[in-house]
């Protein structure tokens, strides 16, 4: 076991049964002309976690670390969106403004498209899985459950963005399926005012996981 420093207090995990799960850091979500920015969101923290993930992902293939993509992904067609009927397809940011403006219809989020695709500077290897999501959280319309359970995987450091939605849910549905949740915060980007991400991280502090940060995840990999 290693002993990894992280809030509220050190813990002892396993790096074996360790992966790190990457989500959304899509052109949609970190870069100009995606997603947040045509919608006016603030994306001006992105560039500072891609390149900490850089690192990041760097020391775990290292360390042979298992490192899961996820992307949220609708169809072509929007046969995983969900009809009028479903919250999703009212509240869902990529499928709102689609249907508000003509011009970005078939655009945001849909497999292959620019908007949908993993930034450049952290595209994954040829050997490491993109699982897509339909919903918020990773666990929900994918089998990323089955993946990590047969790859007897139980602790999780989540990185990504966003850390208050797809971050926070993934985080949270990861505690529901008993494996250990573990955010790094300076690897992460929030989306709103700050105390979405304030919340976000005393939630996990206290009640969902640990939260720690990339100095500390790269000390406990060069241990390994």
């Amino acid at each position: 076991m290693t002993r990894l420093n992280a809030k509220p207090e050190a813990i002892d995990i396993d790096l074996k049964r360790s992966a790190v799960i990457v989500v959304d850091m899509q052109n949609a979500f970190a870069k100009k002309g995606g997603m947040l920015d045509l919608f006016g969101a603030d994306i001006s923290g992105a560039d500072a976690v891609i390149q900490t993930n850089q690192l990041l992902l760097q020391a775990a293939r290292k360390a042979g670390l298992e490192i899961i993509y996820l992307a949220m992904t609708y169809n072509p067609d929007l046969s995983n969106a969900g009809s009028p009927a479903s919250p999703n397809y009212q509240k869902e940011l990529g499928l709102r403004l689609m249907r508000e403006k003509p011009e970005l219809d078939g655009k945001l989020l849909i497999d292959g498209t620019w908007d949908w695709q993993i930034v450049d500077e952290l595209r994954p290897q040829d050997d490491e899985v993109i699982i897509r999501k339909p919903r918020y959280s990773g666990f929900v319309g994918t089998d990323l459950d089955n993946y990590l359970r047969n790859k007897d995987i139980r602790y999780l450091f989540l990185t990504g963005i966003t850390t208050n939605v797809c971050v926070e849910s993934t985080g949270r549905d990861a505690f529901f399926a008993e494996y250990w949740p573990i955010l790094i915060e300076d690897a992460m980007n929030h989306t709103g005012p700050d105390f979405c991400s304030q919340a976000t991280l005393w939630n996990f502090e206290n009640i969902f996981g640990w939260v720690t940060d990339s100095k500390s995840v790269l000390q406990a990999l060069e241990q390994k």
